[in-house]
């Protein structure tokens, strides 16, 4: 196959170094790096049954219409908060418009906030550098839960925060999968190869496939935004640069659908 014929990942070329309040439909004022501010409020079906099983996650009340509490309970969720029934035209309000809340919202506390000193016998570790667009960032998520990875890293900025568009992109995988945030992540990076982690970044430019790529038996892979890719420093910092080959004519992927690739290949070098 000639280099013509090859779709790669291209996030970026390589070469330069909320929650919402309950009733307003508007978003909560952005705090970087910190959880959001006041109760968060989750919405639909898997995600609201995925936080009622996350014993790490402080529930308040559950706005509900009668037939999706019913729904919740023949799914065998033990709701151990208080529920107000409600109509969905009064749901409807409580959320931005569009919104599929499936005739259910659980207003919550924000998760804790999770750090590297949670990824203790992690092995597979997926790294977003700067990737902002909260609905990629659950579809991540999804995707690392069901490929069995341990954790998912994000910059403390730069980073979507703990939302209802984030949790219902993730449709539950928020409240199944450690989300970490770090301040920087060239310095997570680091402190992970010090630990005998081994680090790949995604990056057009890279000289071999990831098929390709020598993999350790811990491994940390990091993509980066659509826009800049992985940045100079990040990528300074990992072992090794990688590029996703494909034989299509498209020559650049989400970043989304980057993720699932790379951590499909990952687990099959792995032998996990």
């Amino acid at each position: 196959m000639t280099d013509q014929n090859k779709s790669r990942y291209r996030p970026g070329k390589g070469k330069g170094p909320g929650s919402f309040r309950k009733g307003s439909g508007k978003p909560a004022p952005r705090r970087p790096g910190l959880p959001p501010e006041g109760p968060v409020q989750l919405y639909g079906l898997h995600t609201v049954e995925a936080a009622f099983a996350n014993k790490d996650r402080k529930r308040l009340k559950l706005f509900a219409t009668e037939n999706a509490q019913r729904r919740l309970e023949e799914r065998g969720v033990k709701i151990d908060v208080p529920i107000e029934q409600m109509m969905p035209r009064a749901l409807d309000r409580m959320v931005t418009k569009d919104a599929v809340h499936q005739g259910m919202i659980l207003e919550t506390d924000p998760l804790p906030a999770y750090g590297p000193e949670h990824l203790k016998g992690a092995r597979l570790i997926l790294a977003l550098d700067q990737v902002t667009d909260p609905h990629n960032v659950g579809a991540i998520l999804r995707s690392a839960v069901a490929l069995g990875a341990d954790a998912v890293v994000t910059t403390e900025r730069h980073a979507p925060e703990e939302g209802p568009v984030l949790a219902k992109s993730a449709s539950g995988a928020l409240d199944m999968i450690k989300h970490v945030r770090v301040k920087n992540m060239a310095r997570f990076v680091a402190e992970m190869r010090d630990q005998m982690f081994g680090c790949i970044a995604l990056d057009s430019d890279g000289p071999a496939s990831l098929e390709d790529t020598p993999f350790t038996d811990k491994t940390v892979l990091v993509l980066g935004s659509e826009g800049k890719g992985v940045r100079h420093g990040v990528r300074e910092a990992c072992d090794l640069l990688a590029r996703l080959d494909m034989p299509g004519e498209i020559r650049s992927l989400n970043v989304s659908n980057a993720a699932v690739l790379s951590l499909y290949v990952a687990r099959m070098k792995m032998g996990l």
